[in-house]
């Protein structure tokens, strides 16, 4: 993983970034929060207005909450029981032909508090890595049906990391609940085509970009929408353009190497610079402010 961390940095550094002068404001849709400080003043630097923010490998529900109770103006909480997590994994093993509605009780007490804004980050189907199991759970399992009702209930909206070996379910999971709005991490890193295919069919899909604005991606280089580590693809930014009120941007910032995150933005605020106007305007921050309703 450190070779991939060191490649990745190189390949950030090597990129064209937006300079001070020309840094880009923006509402960052995917941040893992471990440590608030440091986010804090990465947000500061760059002149990152908010972010959505939910549990890394240093954090909990809980303590996401209390960053964002202290700093109600810059976080925006989203609660999560993702797989990925041992504390939760139970909870997707369970015998796949009991589909029964299970309880989720960790998750419905702290929707009920009113003090979470989203559901997310759920790995319903991930690809391993370093640290990280795989996780690949039938998006239409119990769990993931009753997360849905929960957002439903709710009214919130669900961040959803699905790879596109499971495109078909994950599909069929947004047609079974059309009034949920989801965002799609990272868009499932799908290729240009499916990405039109999906948002076209589903109305109730958004398409987040963490990662993707990246030069290179350390686990695979056609997960970046980059054709030379710099310009986005004129494809993609002609699909961006089309349906602009589709798409959100996000670091996947974690604060684990400061230099990696300050990379992660300025990849970020690179491909803002290349949309236009009234696309930056959107893409940047209204889309999720609007999803969000704030």
């Amino acid at each position: 993983m450190r070779g991939a961390i060191a490649g990745l940095l190189l390949l950030l550094a090597g990129g064209p970034v937006a300079t001070g002068a020309e840094r880009i404001p923006f509402i960052d849709a995917h941040v893992h929060l471990n440590n608030p400080e440091q986010q804090r003043a990465l947000m500061a630097e760059y002149g990152i207005k908010r972010a959505v923010v939910f549990w890394g490998r240093s954090s909990s529900n809980d303590s996401i909450l209390a960053a964002a109770a202290a700093h109600p103006d810059l976080f925006i909480p989203f609660v999560s029981i993702s797989p990925e997590r041992q504390a939760y994994r139970a909870l997707w093993t369970r015998d796949t032909a009991d589909t029964a509605p299970p309880r989720l009780d960790e998750l419905e007490a702290q929707l009920a508090t009113g003090k979470f804004r989203g559901i997310g980050e759920i790995s319903v189907v991930h690809f391993p890595g370093a640290g990280f199991p795989e996780a690949d759970f039938d998006p239409l399992s119990p769990v993931m049906q009753r997360i849905m009702v929960l957002a439903k209930q709710y009214d919130l909206p669900v961040l959803i990391h699905c790879e596109i070996t499971r495109l078909r379910e994950f599909s069929e999971l947004l047609e079974h609940h059309p009034e949920v709005q989801v965002i799609w991490a990272h868009g499932g890193y799908s290729p240009l085509f499916l990405a039109e295919r999906m948002l076209r069919r589903h109305p109730n899909l958004h398409y987040e970009l963490s990662a993707r604005t990246w030069p290179q991606h350390p686990r695979s280089p056609d997960y970046t929408i980059l054709r030379n580590g710099a310009e986005v693809w004129p494809e993609w930014l002609k699909l961006i353009e089309a349906m602009p009120t589709r798409f959100l941007v996000g670091t996947d910032a974690t604060q684990r190497n400061q230099a990696l995150d300050r990379g992660k933005i300025e990849s970020v605020q690179n491909f803002l610079a290349q949309l236009s106007p009234a696309a930056r305007k959107a893409v940047a921050e209204d889309n999720l402010l609007r999803l969000l309703k704030l």
